[in-house]
């Protein structure tokens, strides 16, 4: 049985993309989990589908944001989050305004995942800078953290720069907290200095082993609480050689509960699940991911035997 953290909570990556998806069926994803016991919901972002992107994730692509607003009011009880929101995309007081909106229109509140993203296409067609995507997102997320304390709020940076701008309502939460993706060193002491915790994707124990102790050193000479782990998880359940170098969820599912394990151990606070396998050909139809998320629940219940 997994030795869970009083505070260790399971969720699932909703796939807002590819061929056959429609409002009705990511209801139906969301509706889902909450039913079968995962307590949020996170959303994948891309603005523009360029073939890159498209190779990956597939257009139809539904707008992360708008797609939250949507279920806030239909999927009652079930958190809502984005996997991660590309920062520089966005003016920081647009990615604000809409995690504190969809934060109180949502009763079971909102998590703002940001990362730098990883398509320089993308970035071209949208005419942000590639090169500066790190720089900016730093400068965006103290905007945007900024602009929920702040009502008026005024920033002055590189990037961006305003004076007496209103911000209401605030978020519900008295800290929306903010999950910083991204495995590198430059992500992990974004995280350090930005976040309330660290969205590391396809972690292994190596990753964590190393990046862990260098967050609680960035954090505390930053003069902030050590964010929490909050991995999101890509599962692919099947035999894998057990390396440092393995993926955390790819394995056997004795395997992955002993990653689970190993994840509450190190204290981890949120566990994302992702049931995308990464390519478009691969991917499995609703039921079947239906089914594999009921079998991790109950993996993460302990409540059946290793296979």
């Amino acid at each position: 049985m997994i030795i869970k953290t009083a505070v260790m909570r399971y969720g699932v990556n909703l796939l807002n993309f590819g061929s056959g998806t429609t409002p009705d069926s990511l209801l139906r994803q969301a509706t889902d989990a909450r039913d079968l016991g995962f307590e949020f919901a996170m959303i994948s972002d891309h603005i523009a589908v360029t073939p890159d992107v498209h190779e990956v994730y597939p257009a139809p692509f539904y707008d992360q944001f708008v797609l939250a607003a949507y279920l806030a009011g239909r999927v009652p009880g079930l958190r809502l989050g984005t996997t991660i929101t590309v920062v520089p995309y966005r003016h920081p007081l647009q990615t604000a305004r809409m995690a504190a909106n969809i934060d109180r229109l949502n009763d079971a509140g909102f998590i703002l995942g940001a990362g730098v993203g990883w398509s320089a296409a993308e970035y071209e067609v949208l005419g942000v800078p590639f090169r500066e995507r790190g720089a900016i997102t730093d400068e965006y997320l103290t905007a945007i953290r900024a602009a929920w304390r702040e009502d008026p709020t005024s920033f002055h940076g590189t990037y961006v720069s305003y004076d007496g701008v209103r911000t209401a309502p605030a978020p519900a939460s008295s800290q929306l907290p903010v999950w910083v993706g991204g495995n590198s060193p430059a992500a992990q002491r974004r995280a350090a200095r930005l976040g309330e915790g660290w969205h590391p994707f396809m972690p292994s124990r190596a990753l964590l082993d190393e990046a862990l102790p260098r967050i609680a050193v960035e954090a505390e000479a930053a003069g902030r609480p050590v964010p929490g782990l909050a991995p999101r998880l890509q599962i692919r359940v099947g035999e894998q050689p057990d390396t440092p170098e393995r993926p955390l969820g790819h394995g056997s599912v004795g395997r992955i509960r002993g990653d689970l394990e190993t994840l509450a151990g190190l204290g981890a606070t949120d566990v994302l699940l992702d049931t995308y396998p990464g390519t478009p050909g691969e991917r499995a139809d609703a039921a079947e991911d239906r089914r594999v998320l009921e079998l991790l629940m109950s993996v993460a219940q302990g409540t059946i035997g290793t296979s």
